[in-house]
């Protein structure tokens, strides 16, 4: 056999990443420039401008595999978040143009035609994002109810409040965070699940997150567990964080039991897929590791912040299963039960129940990447659980908060 090819050197493969992007925003830029000309006194100029200002940002990005430095508010406002609203414009707009001026060659016209295809499409699009950044900021609290099989009956009518995917950082409007705390405060709730994604993508952000939610409380104690983007920000610093702020107890792939009197329930929390497999991190999930530590005949609830993780957890007896992970595809018709997230995940929002275990996919509370969301409102949900001889759900409709 030939010896295998060497891989490609780190510094080769950027080289190459980069590049591709130099293709694409030029051909990009070239066609919104060739739109623009004409429409006002140096059009091409200021979208060579904007070009520049969309992608220098880009390949620092790529350069450095992330930011060098910490992100603070105003570069997430003034760049990132301008970068992301043009990464979606961008491709529509020059398509839709390009696809204009061929059919505009064919009637000598094809500049006329490319701004007849490209204008009605830049317009619907920013209208859909303007509808999609309204919709970030409406905040509802749901409740749902839980029939769970022999949940002993001095825990009949626990209530949990849940919240997750909040995705903390600088860029988070403080005013929106302040409402989410309010709300939770108000539903007076006897425990607290934050089910990851708990920050966006730097450690630094859990004392962003401390300021506003630093004080939450309740009877029965404020829960912890990691997302995807906690893996990709750093757990270990996070974690580190997170306890020496005191912002809560924090289960990876470990059990919390709560008891009255007699009785026992078991909450565990599990780690996420984005840590590996089983044993490859800390922060891979280990079903069988936190269920080692819990009493063969407790009722347990189990907070995962991916719903994949589901049927193995209800394959092994857990009751009730809290996750998010998906934001209800940020883009949904809840009412013909489509949502944008489904061809990645088969529950990707609501509740679901299998024989005696039972799901709830929160949408979550906050957004990823930009400020979008039609269909899914952001949401704190309240779950409260009721004594039943089989597994049962009833989601209320949503209140504003």
């Amino acid at each position: 056999m030939p010896p295998p090819a060497p891989a490609t050197p780190p510094a080769r493969r950027t080289a190459k990443v980069v590049l591709r992007i130099v293709i694409y925003f030029a051909a990009a830029w070239g066609i919104v420039a060739s739109l623009v000309n004409g429409l006002f006194p140096g059009a091409p100029f200021v979208v060579l401008a904007l070009g520049v200002y969309m992608t220098v940002p880009v390949l620092v990005f790529a350069r450095w595999r992330g930011w060098p430095f910490y992100p603070g508010a105003a570069f997430r406002l003034l760049v990132v978040r301008p970068f992301w609203y043009t990464q979606i414009l961008l491709p529509l707009v020059s398509v839709s143009g390009l696809i204009g001026i061929a059919i505009g060659l064919a009637f000598d016209y094809p500049v006329l035609v490319g701004r007849i295809f490209a204008g009605p499409t830049l317009a619907v699009a920013t209208s859909v994002l303007i509808i999609g950044y309204l919709g970030s900021r409406r905040l509802v609290t749901r409740q749902v109810e839980f029939g769970v099989p022999n949940l002993p009956a001095s825990f009949d009518g626990l209530r949990i409040v849940q919240l997750c995917d909040l995705h903390v950082g600088p860029h988070t409007p403080r005013s929106f965070l302040d409402r989410v705390m309010r709300a939770t405060q108000s539903l007076s709730p006897d425990l607290i699940a934050v089910t990851g994604d708990l920050v966006d993508d730097r450690a630094e952000d859990v004392a962003v997150y401390g300021k506003i939610f630093g004080a939450l409380q309740a009877p029965l104690g404020v829960y912890v567990i990691p997302g995807n983007h906690d893996v990709y920000a750093g757990w270990e610093a996070i974690e580190r964080a997170i306890r020496a702020a005191g912002l809560g107890t924090v289960l990876v792939n470990e059990a919390s039991l709560l008891q009255r009197g007699t009785d026992t329930i078991a909450l565990i929390g599990t780690g996420d897929p984005a840590g590996g497999g089983r044993g490859a991190s800390r922060t891979a999930p280990d079903i069988e590791r936190a269920l080692a530590q819990v009493p063969a005949d407790a009722t347990i609830i189990a907070f995962a912040h991916n719903p994949a993780l589901w049927p193995s957890l209800a394959a092994r007896g857990v009751a009730l299963t809290l996750s998010g992970h998906t934001h209800g595809g940020q883009f949904a018709l809840p009412k013909l039960g489509w949502s944008l997230a489904y061809p990645f995940l088969e529950n990707a929002m609501a509740a679901h129940i299998d024989r005696d275990a039972l799901l709830y996919v929160s949408p979550g509370t906050g957004y990823w990447g930009i400020p979008f969301r039609i269909g899914p409102r952001p949401e704190v949900t309240l779950v409260t659980l009721r004594r039943a001889t089989t597994a049962g759900a009833l989601v209320h409709p949503a209140d504003a908060a």
